[in-house]
Parts: structure tokens; C-alpha cells; sequence
């Protein structure tokens, strides 16, 4: 049975880490009462990610109601590598030394619109220490490689009324297991990772040197920073040709023998034409699900999969570039748990609230109570000025409305560059002010009438 009390806790936790736009517990809690207050919460044997994450992920399943939705899935570490001291049940980061732990998220994006509706569910743990055996040895059930699948699986449960469910996802999710055994609601695109043996005794790295090139486009290529693999790298535009055609994928020696012995795909792949000097050519091998029969059919796969970095976008949020979640100085492992699940879901809202800055139709109420759509109305009127582009240009009610309203909050002056997530965050607090100054003067008009709450979280 739900607790009201500890429900309302969570959103006003969520609140103020998108109005503070931090996870230090001192900044967010606001006194020394807030800070223990939300440290109690964090800690409360109640409370898990999972409890954190279910109104998010309610709210979600009625945005993706008859729409067609795109699922990205990924895996970030939070890696408190010079940070370790008094961190207690962490396990080894990817470094295999330093503490850490890993969130996998279900991020929900509108397929056609390519606004981020919501969270569909997310996985949070920690490896155990020590060395764990032959990879290839241990069964399915044991391996982290289980994520895909299962977060595919959250997805066609989060998801029941979405009229498409598009699951995009890198070169780590390539395991037969998925493409195997992918719900029926779950369409796939997956970059190829493998490669793989195909039933006409080929290889798919050969696959599609036989076809025609369907069409010719343009890629953006982003900047590959010092360190990483292949060495750093400019961005650039990549002028690539796009292949497509179906594939039977044999099952590997490594696949649980309880999985089909062959599955059908379609392959596309693009690869660059003449690419600039000294640089690898970008080549992508995409599995997928969908129709890739036609020029658009391709291009429509390749599409999902670029959109797939609206994830990119939520992880640099909740991490260094936004809510710093490694600066934390929470050394349990079950409240950090917890203090993620929140951060992530307020980073989804700010990734909206960004969104919508755009022009998003979506109601105010995927951020807001209605009960405060009239104070925010009046406002937004204080903010506009006496010029046209100082005038909110969205409907009343709308979420785009919202977000003019908050982006002025937070500095925006309606010129030049378009408001960022910082700006959204510090718009998010002045509103959150303004609202609660409302709410108190309603009461001393009112004090009989029931209190509502101004801020709603995800």
C-alpha cells in the first residue's frame, strides 16, 4: 500500500533538485531541517528506486498513450574514483578499483515529434567484488548483459497503450538473447556489435557489399575527446550511402540453447564515402525489426538510431554537465540508489522543459498541478514585454507555454540563444518561489480550504 506521506516526501525531493539544479542534500534540503529531512527519506527502509521511479513512470504511460514511442536504452557508471572515502556496500566501477555503480534507463521519446515524454523504468546496482568467473560460462540470468532484454520487457509493461514501442540501442546491447527473445510489443534497432555467422554461410560484416546503394545523405559525426577509442576526432559532417536488405542470423556457441536457432533481421548499413584524411570511415551496421524495403525504410531506421542520443542528453544532465551525481556526498550504497533514481527523473523533466521551448503541445500538466495553472498564468503576464518576441508565443496551458514562462524565470531575455537546461533549472526555482508565495496568500484568504501542491513531480 502506498504511503501518501512518503509519496509527497519524493516529489518534493524531485522538486527541489530540479529548482536547485544539485544533489548536495545541503543545497537541496535548503536548512538543516530539509537536509535531514531528506537524508531520513533517502535512507527509509521503505523507499527503493523502484518506489521513486513509479509516478514518473505512471505519468509516462499516459503521455505514450496511442502514440508512437522510441525506448532508449543505455548503461552509465558513476565512477567516485578520488571520492572514495566512507563509501559503504559500492562494489568496483569499470575501472575494477574505485567505487562505483551503474544506472540503466528506459528513456521514452515521442518517435515522430523526438521530444523526451518520459522514463519507462531503470535499473540501479552494483558489482560485487572480486573477479566472477569464464563470462561465457555462467548462465543468462547471471550476467549484466540480462538489462537489455529486461529493460525491453519494462518497456512493453510500462508501455500497454502505446500504439509502437521502438527500442534503440548501441553496439553493447548486440546479444543474441535479445534479438531473440524481444517482446512481441518491442520493435528493434541495434547496432550490430558482432559479427555474426548468417544461415547462407556468409558473414554480416559481407552482408551487404552485394547490394545497391539505396540512397546517398548526410551524418553529423560528433567530436571524439583525447582518451577515447580510435584516438580523438573533429566533429564533421559525413557524406555516407545507405544499404539495406533482410539477414538470417545463425545462434552462437555463447546463446542459451533454449534460443531459436536462427532469427530474421533486417541489416542496414551506411557507410561514408571519402572520408576526410587520416580518418576512419563511419560505418554503421544496424539489426532491426522494421520494414527495410524502400530508401525511406532505411533512412527511417537510421533516424531512430541518431535519436537514440536524447539518452546522451539525460546522463550529461544527471552527471557533471547538470546535477553532478558523482560530487555527492552520500557514502551509502542503497541512499545513493535512491538520490539517482530521483536525479534521473528530474533530469528527464528538465531534458522537457528544454523541449518545450520548441513549441511542444503537451499539456502544462506533464510538470505542473492544474490547480496552478492561474497563478502560473498570471505570472507569465508579468514577464512579457512591450515587443513581439518578449510575448509568450504558445498556448495557455500548454507545456511550450510553461517552459517560456520558466526560461524567463530563469534569465532568458528572448534573444539570442534558446534557454538551456541550467536556465530551465533556475527558472524552475523562481517559479517554484512565486507558486509557494501564492499558495500561502490562498490559505490566508482561505484557511479552511485544502491545501494543494503547486509543483507536481514526473
Amino acid at each position: 500500500m502506498a504511503d501518501a506521506r512518503l509519496d509527497g516526501r519524493g516529489e518534493w525531493l524531485v522538486d527541489r533538485i530540479v529548482e536547485t539544479h544539485s544533489l548536495v542534500l545541503k543545497s537541496v534540503g535548503g536548512d538543516r531541517a530539509g537536509e535531514a529531512a531528506t537524508n531520513r527519506y533517502l535512507g527509509n527502509v521503505s523507499i527503493d528506486p523502484a518506489v521513486i521511479l513509479a509516478p514518473a513512470i505512471a505519468r509516462t504511460a499516459k503521455a505514450a498513450e496511442g502514440r508512437r514511442v522510441m525506448v532508449a536504452q543505455d548503461t552509465t557508471e558513476v565512477n567516485f574514483a578520488g571520492r572514495a572515502r566512507r563509501r559503504k556496500g559500492l562494489g568496483p566501477g569499470g575501472d575494477g578499483v574505485s567505487p562505483g555503480f551503474f544506472i540503466h534507463p528506459q528513456i521514452v521519446i515521442a518517435a515522430d515529434e523526438e521530444a523526451v515524454i518520459g522514463i519507462a523504468g531503470a535499473a540501479i546496482w552494483t558489482r560485487e567484488p572480486g573477479r566472477t568467473g569464464d563470462h561465457h560460462k555462467r548462465p543468462a540470468e547471471d550476467k549484466e548483459s540480462r538489462r537489455w532484454l529486461a529493460g525491453a520487457r519494462a518497456a512493453a509493461d510500462a508501455l500497454p497503450d502505446a500504439a509502437e514501442i521502438i527500442m534503440t540501442s548501441d553496439r553493447e546491447s548486440d546479444i543474441y538473447g535479445l534479438l531473440a527473445g524481444r517482446p512481441d510489443r518491442v520493435e528493434l534497432v541495434v547496432r550490430a556489435a558482432q559479427d555474426r555467422t548468417l544461415d547462407n554461410g556468409t558473414r554480416l560484416e559481407q552482408a551487404a557489399t552485394a547490394w545497391s546503394g539505396l540512397v546517398g545523405c548526410n551524418v553529423a559525426v560528433a567530436a571524439r575527446p583525447a582518451g577515447a577509442k580510435g584516438g580523438p576526432q573533429p566533429a564533421r559532417t559525413a557524406h555516407v550511402e545507405v544499404r539495406a536488405g533482410p539477414i538470417t542470423v545463425l545462434r552462437p556457441k555463447s546463446a542459451a540453447r533454449t534460443d531459436p536457432e536462427r532469427v530474421t533481421l533486417g541489416l542496414v548499413e551506411v557507410g561514408e564515402i571519402d572520408p576526410p584524411a587520416g580518418v576512419a570511415p563511419l560505418v554503421w551496421r544496424l539489426l532491426t525489426t522494421l520494414p527495410v524495403a524502400t530508401a525511406e525504410d532505411a533512412l527511417e531506421v537510421v533516424r531512430l538510431y541518431r535519436l537514440r542520443w536524447r539518452i546522451e542528453e539525460v546522463f550529461r544532465i544527471l552527471k557533471k554537465d547538470g546535477l553532478d551525481l558523482e560530487a555527492s556526498q552520500v557514502t551509502e550504497a542503497a541512499r545513493l540508489f535512491n538520490l539517482a533514481a530521483c536525479g534521473l527523473v528530474a533530469s528527464v523533466r528538465i531534458l522537457q522543459l528544454v523541449d518545450a521551448r520548441d513549441g511542444s503541445a503537451r499539456p502544462a500538466t506533464d510538470a505542473i498541478d492544474a490547480a496552478a495553472i492561474a497563478a502560473v498564468a498570471a505570472i507569465g503576464a508579468e514577464l512579457e514585454g512591450g515587443t513581439v518576441r518578449q510575448q509568450n508565443p504558445w498556448a495557455e496551458g500548454s507545456l511550450a507555454w510553461l517552459a517560456w514562462i520558466v526560461a524567463r524565470l530563469g534569465g532568458w531575455n528572448c534573444y539570442y540563444r534558446p534557454p538551456g537546461p541550467k536556465t530551465m533549472s533556475n527558472g524552475w526555482h523562481r517559479l517554484a518561489e512565486r507558486l509557494a508565495g501564492f499558495a500561502a496568500a490562498e490559505r490566508s484568504r482561505h484557511p479552511t480550504a485544502r491545501p494543494h501542491r503547486a509543483l507536481e513531480s514526473e
